[in-house]
């Protein structure tokens, strides 16, 4: 279908997937009581928001066991965003900024020290980059703060002939010190909505070989 269709039905394309203007109005539903939540406890509390604290904070709102920022918030794993202001959050953010008189404030350089500071203090790192853009780049460059990675997967369908870091290969990386040298490193051609099949493929096996039984569900308790 053409965009001009697309449009006056209120479907928005992203790749290969359409998505209805309906599914951001609930999620401006959902989303803006939150930003106005932390809002209040940034000026009543002095709290201090980094865009991984943000997140960390939907995570908890979130309560579905299908969402991954759901189980990361509850093992302690931190999820960082270098491009948190693009796309559907950022139209948020900017939607209570333009509506409220007290607005959301984030330090992006305690999140730039933390996510740099983890490579650094690692004994050993990995990359798994599906697809590109601010997201590569960002965990590359972390990298570079303890002289690269030690085995490092790509996997996108960018090239290299434009010049945008996201097709730039591994080998470009080891150039700048992001990944050693003599490190097991590789970037297989292929769009990255393949990674899901890759380990689905592969994980019954691993399963199966490790328990002969299937796993105990894990309870986790809800808000």
């Amino acid at each position: 279908m053409k965009g001009r269709e697309l449009r006056a039905k209120g479907w928005n394309r992203i790749g290969n997937i359409y998505v209805p203007n309906e599914n951001y109005i609930k999620f401006e539903a959902w989303l803006q009581p939150i930003i106005t939540a932390c809002v209040r406890e940034q000026d009543e509390q002095g709290t201090v928001w980094t865009p991984a604290t943000f997140i960390e904070r939907l995570g908890r709102e979130i309560n579905d066991e299908s969402s991954l920022l759901f189980w990361c918030t509850r093992n302690h794993i931190p999820v960082f965003c270098p491009a948190l202001t693009d796309g559907s959050i950022g139209d948020n953010l900017y939607f209570h900024h333009a509506t409220h008189p007290s607005h959301l404030h984030f330090d992006i350089v305690a999140d730039i020290a933390a996510v740099n500071n983890l490579a650094r203090d690692a004994k050993r790192t990995g990359l798994l980059v599906l697809g590109g853009g601010a997201p590569k780049h960002h965990v590359c460059n972390a990298n570079l703060m303890r002289n690269g990675a030690d085995f490092a997967v790509y996997l996108n369908t960018a090239q290299e002939f434009d010049g945008c870091d996201s097709g730039a290969a591994v080998d470009e990386a080891v150039s700048w010190g992001k990944i050693k040298a003599d490190a097991q490193s590789i970037k297989v051609n292929f769009p990255a909505v393949g990674h899901p099949h890759a380990v689905g493929h592969d994980h019954p096996r691993s399963v199966r070989a490790h328990h002969p039984s299937p796993p105990p569900r894990v309870k986790v308790p809800t808000r």
